[in-house]
This record gives structure tokens, sequence and C-alpha cells, in this order.
């Protein structure tokens, strides 16, 4: 992109409005470093494109690339950390004027997860012990039906296939049902009562589970505007 104008304004839109690169400077906010922790984040976005525009974030000085434990790790300078409040604004502007209003197409199990994941309030869960939550989709791809989600020692892991522990919890649901209550459009009360979602364990409709889980990090600002 160049719109061919010494505007800053312009200047920062050129690398902020290039396509996919909002989303990848939100992975890394969010905390993810090496390049399949942030192609988790943009599992539609091709290898070779998130290559490409995490090396033009390098090269204007909003990525390092740094080497840990062998491995090759992406981490934000002063640049890039002074993008948080610009692209958190933006989310939550988002949950605030425009809500979800998903297209099927727009509904990712695998995505929702990795958000779930990373913004389960891991303090809340019981300490000492090994808590289990199996999730199953009844509408996504068979590959991305059946996700567990394991706490232990506050710290959680995401598995795509069964790690052989005693489950705790059982959430089965639509795509669309779990991520509406995720992003704060829908209350989970209503969604059970409604049939599309269901919790066995976790207390009386799950309450313990939502209180575990908590919801998206823009989820306040869209059920207030509800």
């Amino acid at each position: 992109m160049d719109y061919m104008q010494f505007c800053t304004v312009a200047r920062g839109a050129e690398v902020l409005g290039e396509l996919w690169t909002p989303l990848v400077v939100r992975e890394l906010l969010c905390g993810s470093r090496r390049f399949n922790d942030i192609h988790r984040g943009v599992p539609r976005m091709s290898a070779t494109l998130l290559t490409q525009r995490l090396r033009k974030l390098e090269a204007i000085g909003v990525v390092e690339r740094r080497r840990v434990d062998k491995a090759w790790e992406y981490h934000l300078t002063a640049a890039g950390e002074e993008l948080r409040p610009i692209v958190v604004g933006i989310g939550h502007w988002g949950a605030r004027w425009i809500g979800s209003r998903l297209r099927r197409e727009q509904l990712d199990a695998g995505f929702l997860m990795w958000d779930i994941r990373r913004f389960a309030r891991l303090e809340e869960f019981p300490a000492r012990e090994r808590t289990v939550v199996h999730f199953r989709f009844r509408d996504a791809p068979a590959a991305e039906r059946r996700w567990w989600l394991v706490v232990q020692d506050r710290t959680a892991d995401l598995c795509r296939d069964d790690p052989g522990h005693e489950v705790t919890v059982i959430v089965d649901a639509t795509v669309r049902a779990l991520t509406e209550v995720w992003t704060g459009d829908s209350d989970p009360q209503q969604v059970i009562r409604d049939g599309a979602l269901t919790v066995q364990g976790a207390g009386h409709q799950g309450r313990q589970l939502w209180r575990w889980l908590g919801r998206s990090m823009f989820a306040p600002t869209r059920m207030a505007r509800a």
C-alpha cells in the first residue's frame, strides 16, 4: 500500500491497513511469540503471507526477531507496543458499534478455542488439581469438532487429540452458540435453555465454568452496548 502522501495518517495506514496486518499485531499483543502460535490466531492466513507480514513489521521496526532455545521468536519493540491502545481501541469500537453479526463463513471453531485458551481465567480454576474441559462442536468440520482444555498449575494447554485425562466438564454446542456467548452477544443461561449449548458438570447450567473461562476481552463493551 502506498497512498503517496506525506501525512502520517497515510504513512501509518500503509502499515496497519494491509490485509491481515492488524490481526498479526493483535496476536503479538496477546502474547504469541513463535510462528506457529501466531498462525493459530490467524488460521486462514497462508504461512507464506504471514512470513511476509512479519518480515515487513521487522523491517520497519515494529517487531524484533530473537533466537530463543533454538527457535525463533517475534517480540514487539517499543514502536510495536505503542500500537496496543490503537488495536485494542479498534476492538472495543467494533464491539460497541458493529457487534458480531457473524455470517456462517466467519465462524471458526479453531480460533474460538485458541481465544478461550489464552484468555481463560487461570487463577479461578481449582488449585492443586487438573481441570479438563472437553468441548464438542455439533456443526464444526470433522477435524475441529473435539477439543480439550487442560488447566493445571495455572497453565493451560489446548489439545485436539484426547490427552487421556479424566474429564471434568463437557461442553456441547454449535460453533455459533459458544461464539456468541464468548463475545458477549448471548447470555449462556438463555443459550442453554434454547438447547444450542449444554454443559455437564461445573454446577447448575455450568455457572462455575463461566467463572473459569470468563469472556472475550471485548465482551464487556459488547454487553454494555446490548
